[in-house]
């Protein structure tokens, strides 16, 4: 059996009881105690191989407590446990030196692997201890399971540089946690560049990233600094990283692999310090079946995946949603409200396709438009009937065919141009972004097979061939 002195501080004498039995019946010895002051004297006299403390506790903080601990004791594991449960309090546990925060209330099975994995440790880990809280604006809200498993992966993070693939669907907050971990790293004090790869235009997206030499294309008069070295030394956020296309999925590729990249046109290699976040709202398995995404590029990108759930599974979560963005719309001048029971529980009953972002929508319309101080049930049923609420913009009809899909990307390409013009070549370069998905879909459908992808498309064996390499469409070849 285990063997170990474990020392429990905890002003609940029933949260004592449980640890002291689960932990006795595990072969540890327990010593307890319900105040800070008891504990750290057990620590300065040397005694205990593990410590687990309650944030809150009658005479002083556990975070004022953990500095001195590990000031004395370095080598010595502490075990956070809180009942606030907020992302700000899986941080400040880690950047004070805690070997793992748990929120309460806990699972006693998961607890006793933990003291298992920290007492098995070697006693040379080394932590940091900033010692800066990080302010009151806490970035992440809700106290769900799920996000409060999210909390502890982004805290045991943040004096990483490990690469981050976030995954969930649209308006779940990925670049909130992307800001997160970069607000709270050790990489704060360094620029955050976002570059969302669904809104450039293919061709561009290169230039983008890494840059461009003065007349590397029609139109490039000046030299111009890309995506990787406006942050470097900081992070760099690839958000929509399935929409990347594939020439430019190779040379992310070389940066990941190799720490240098080019310009476009230019032809010394430039070092890059950079961390990367990427974010995708796609199934970029699927999509490497369908040979629109590398298969290596993902593995690189996906060292660290954190998946953000969506807002119908963490419903427990929207009345404290609800209070952060009447507090944000107050401290905008919008009136302050008030929300019943009834209208929070009818809140939470509702799918939100859009995710946070609906809701945050929602909220700060009751804000603006109705005079009442306290929003009702009805006022949400009212709202909740209107089709308005997900952003038009976001919404694909069922029936579009491809024509007006084309009109619309058209539409919207041109708009982000405002008062100019895209560069030349504009029908060449639409006729390459339908070729493309065209023949990676045909290949797909026949598995890899491109005499029976040149049949079905029509076209000549030797003409696929030509497109697939101008186009570098990769095969994936498959026997079932």
């Amino acid at each position: 059996m285990p063997t170990g002195s474990i020392l429990v501080a905890d002003d609940d004498s029933a949260i004592r009881t449980v640890l002291n039995q689960a932990l006795s019946r595990a072969g540890y010895e327990v010593r307890l105690t319900s105040n800070a002051a008891t504990l750290w004297r057990w620590v300065s006299q040397g005694d205990g191989d593990l410590v687990i403390t309650d944030v809150v506790m009658p005479d002083e903080n556990a975070f004022d407590l953990l500095p001195r601990i590990k000031k004395l004791r370095p080598d010595l594991p502490v075990i956070v446990m809180s009942a606030q449960n907020t992302f700000m309090t899986a941080i400040r546990a880690s950047e004070k030196g805690a070997y793992e925060y748990l929120p309460k209330p806990f699972d006693l099975k998961e607890l006793i692997g933990i003291v298992g994995r920290a007492l098995a440790e070697p006693k040379n880990r080394k932590r940091t201890d900033d010692g800066d809280e990080g302010g009151e604006n806490i970035p992440l809200v809700g106290r769900s399971p799920a996000m409060q498993e999210i909390y502890r992966v982004l805290a045991r993070l943040m004096q990483t540089d490990l690469t981050v693939m976030i995954s969930g669907e649209s308006g779940t907050g990925k670049e909130l946690v992307a800001r997160a971990l970069h607000d709270y790293g050790k990489r704060r004090s360094g620029p955050f560049v976002a570059i969302n790869m669904a809104a450039i235009p293919r061709d561009l997206i290169e230039s983008e990233l890494f840059g461009h030499e003065k007349g590397a294309f029609t139109g490039a008069q000046a030299r111009s600094a890309g995506r990787f070295e406006q942050a470097e030394g900081g992070t760099l956020f690839l958000d929509e990283i399935g929409d990347m296309p594939m020439d430019a999925q190779t040379r992310l590729l070389r940066v990941l692999q190799q720490g240098e990249y080019t310009t476009v046109g230019g032809r010394t290699a430039i070092k890059t310090d950079v961390r990367i976040v990427a974010a995708t709202n796609k199934d970029l398995r699927q999509l490497i079946n369908q040979g629109l995404f590398r298969e290596d590029l993902f593995f690189r990108l996906n060292v660290v995946p954190i998946r953000l759930p969506p807002l119908r599974e963490r419903a427990e979560d929207i009345p404290d949603l609800v209070r952060h963005f009447f507090n944000l719309a107050e401290k905008e001048g919008l009136p302050s409200k008030q929300i019943e029971p009834a209208a929070v529980e009818r809140l939470k009953r509702y799918r939100w396709p859009g995710n946070i972002r609906e809701l945050e929508n929602l909220v700060r319309r009751l804000a603006a438009l109705y005079p009442q101080d306290t929003i009702t049930v009805n006022l949400i049923e009212q709202e909740l009937s209107t089709p308005s609420i997900v952003p038009v913009e976001e919404e694909t009809p069922r029936d579009e065919g491809l024509s007006t899909s084309v009109e619309r990307f058209l539409a919207k390409y041109f708009s982000g141009y405002g008062d100019g013009l895209p560069p030349p070549g504009l029908y060449h370069r639409i006729l390459k972004e339908v070729e493309y998905p065209l023949i990676g879909a045909a290949l797909a459908a026949t598995r890899g097979n491109q005499i029976k992808a040149a049949e079905l498309l029509g076209v000549n064996r030797n003409t696929l061939r030509k497109k697939i390499r101008d186009l570098d469409v990769q095969v994936i070849r498959s026997s079932r």
